[in-house]
């Protein structure tokens, strides 16, 4: 038996999806900027996305900018707002359990001395303390950034309370939610963020395509310069596919939250982490109980070598990774584990199970089996 278990570094795409982009791969292929007819189809393709993407997150269509994924969109949050307001402040917040594609990116400003950053810490479900928040914004604060939950442990943090602490002084709030983006209902709005990150690759939809919300009126400075694409904030001829293919996707997962379906997987993480606590005596859960999105499972199984034991179930046909797909070849121990202060006989064990609406219980009930015998062995 095949199983894709590792839904968090990437989806299958949706066949939906795959029929909405194929005619702007076979027919309608024109560049976007062009006047004629194929240029028009393509500008309409493109504005329909976008309309389709706002609807989705509850945004207004001229706050939606596309991208070539989270990392870009994560880049453009933390350099733009740094360039437009540099002579405001050069203070950046964020947690340190962030995904690389902002750590990397503030770690770069930090280590060039073009700004000072904070990482805030985060307690044993990987939750940040807004008090926390509150006490280390100073008059050189310029961004918070907060992702909205975790891609390796699924912990959901208190955007909307985060937020409220940041505009009460004046800074601007980011939150990275490729993670979350159809596993929960993402409003714009009610979160009150002023940049929010999604990427289509995490919820059915193509690589190489992703959006920066940028809340009306922030200031934000462009990062990628020459054509006038994406009302002149970021060149680049569109991949028009791509932008078809994720506003698909948009309305896909919005039918699945009205079919109940994060319900249902997080039916069947529960039970995979209930039948395997029953069966091995020494595990560890990782992430917050119930604050949590439904398709992430980080279970830790003590003194077990978890590259040992990802590579046995690949061989038993199950696809599964430890942590964030951009990390796996390295030997690198976990950086969200180690701020939650894991234990050591739980920091290198870990495997990250990632579902989705494809995941069916034979495929757990074979998973459970195999890593019962793979650990008991």
């Amino acid at each position: 038996m095949e199983v894709y278990l590792n839904n968090n570094a990437t989806t299958k795409v949706d066949p939906e999806v795959l029929q909405a982009m194929l005619p702007y791969l076979r027919e309608y292929y024109g560049n976007p900027s062009n006047l004629h007819s194929f240029g028009r189809e393509a500008r309409e393709a493109i504005e329909q996305a976008r309309e389709e993407v706002a609807n989705f997150i509850n945004a207004k269509p001229e706050e939606i900018y596309f991208t070539s994924g989270g990392t870009e969109s994560n880049n453009w949050a933390i350099k733009g707002i740094f360039r437009s307001l540099i002579s405001k402040g050069n203070h950046i917040i964020v947690s340190s359990i962030e995904h690389k594609s902002v750590l990397s990116p503030v770690q770069y400003l930090e280590k060039m001395r073009y700004v000072e950053a904070t990482y805030l810490s985060v307690d044993q479900y990987g939750l940040v303390d807004p008090d926390e928040l509150e006490h280390q914004i100073n008059e050189n604060t310029i961004l918070v950034s907060v992702m909205h939950s975790n891609n390796e442990i699924g912990t959901i943090q208190p955007i909307k309370e985060l937020c409220e602490i940041a505009h009460k002084h004046g800074v601007y709030f980011h939150t990275d939610a490729v993670a979350s983006t159809g596993k929960v209902p993402l409003d714009v709005i009610a979160l009150g963020v002023d940049l929010m990150t999604i990427s289509g690759h995490k919820f059915h939809g193509p690589k190489g395509i992703g959006v920066l919300y940028i809340k009306e009126g922030t200031t934000i400075e462009k990062i990628i310069y020459g054509g006038e694409q994406e009302r002149n904030m970021r060149a680049g001829t569109e991949n028009v596919p791509g932008i078809v293919g994720l506003g698909k996707a948009t309305i896909i997962a919005q039918q699945e939250f009205d079919n109940d379906t994060p319900h249902k997987i997080a039916n069947l993480r529960d039970y995979l982490e209930q039948r395997i606590k029953e069966l091995i005596p020494e595990i560890k859960i990782n992430g917050h109980p119930t604050k949590r999105i439904c398709s992430t499972s980080n279970i830790a199984f003590a003194n077990i070598n978890n590259k040992e034991l990802i590579d046995a179930l690949d061989k038993a046909g199950i696809k599964l990774s430890s942590g964030a797909a951009c990390e796996t070849t390295k030997s690198l121990t976990s950086h969200v584990l180690k701020a939650m202060n894991v234990e050591s006989k739980y920091l290198n064990s870990q495997i990250r199970f990632g579902l989705s609406k494809y995941t069916t219980k034979a495929e757990i009930d074979y998973t459970i089996d195999t890593i019962v015998k793979l650990v008991k062995t």
